[in-house]
């Protein structure tokens, strides 16, 4: 198995559609034993049911704490009772939060507000590099950290507007983690995935006419699944892309090179 005896971190499994079980799922299937976080109580219920159902892969029902990315000290409490349950030792880690407010989605960029941008680049761009801060001690063998991004970071979409230049810092980090993190042997990348039917997805007005422009224009005419960003995940997280960092991969069904 890629992933017998290893260790993971997943922060960000919502529910059945969310493209971080997607991964959670690979990774298991592969033999990587597990932590995930929830936000709250109610996500919380959602992901041990969700989690109950790795009981029969190789590395069994993953640990699952509560875990709000937003304060330091919920961080910290995790990271100590994670690192526990794995044995002392975490080998990845797959950073899949976003968030920015409804409001701050919809009309002019230029609209957005103070505090809407704050919560934005809060949640989705310095949580990754809180968390990777925290996780890089444990990986005392290096290891992978991996986050996800859309071509939004660097292209205009309607109704993206403040998550877009959100990416934006997400990518730049990926690129000063791997150089800050490389003499440890640890590897940091993101994947770009297309458009997929995920509850936050839902959020952004118009997302409907986004699937169908993909599916139209994509070189493969079809749209990404979450099987395919999940098996993309278990490959940087694993030893066959130990000479890849820095990098984003596009899982897109190659819509990033359509031009017209």
């Amino acid at each position: 198995m890629l992933l017998k005896d290893r260790t993971g971190i997943i922060f960000g499994v919502a529910n059945k559609r969310s493209i971080a079980w997607g991964i959670t799922k690979a990774c298991a299937d592969a033999g990587a034993r597990l932590a995930l976080n929830a936000l709250d109580e109610r996500i919380e219920e959602k992901v041990r049911e969700l989690a109950a159902e790795l009981e029969k892969t190789p590395a069994g029902v993953p640990f699952i704490d509560r875990c709000d990315v937003g304060k330091d000290e919920e961080m910290d409490r995790f990271f100590a009772r994670a690192a526990e349950a794995l044995g002392g030792r975490v080998d990845f880690l797959v950073h899949c939060i976003a968030f920015a407010n409804r409001e701050d989605l919809e009309g002019e960029f230029a609209k957005t507000s103070r505090r809407g941008f704050h919560t934005a680049l809060d949640v989705s761009a310095y949580s990754f590099a809180a968390l990777a801060h925290r996780a890089a001690p444990l990986m005392t063998n290096g290891g992978s950290i991996l986050t996800l991004t859309y071509l939004g970071s660097t292209r205009v979409f309607p109704n993206y507007n403040v998550m877009g230049v959100a990416k934006a810092a997400l990518e730049a980090e990926v690129r000063y983690l791997a150089a800050d993190l490389g003499p440890r042997k640890i590897r940091v990348n993101a994947i770009s995935a297309g458009p997929i039917q995920t509850l936050s997805a839902r959020g952004i007005s118009g997302f409907t006419d986004i699937l169908g422009h993909y599916a139209a224009r994509t070189p493969l005419r079809r749209n990404t699944e979450v099987e395919e960003v999940g098996d993309a995940a278990l490959f940087l997280v694993s030893d066959l892309a130990r000479g890849v960092t820095a990098n984003v991969l596009y899982v897109d069904c190659g819509y990033n090179v359509v031009g017209m």
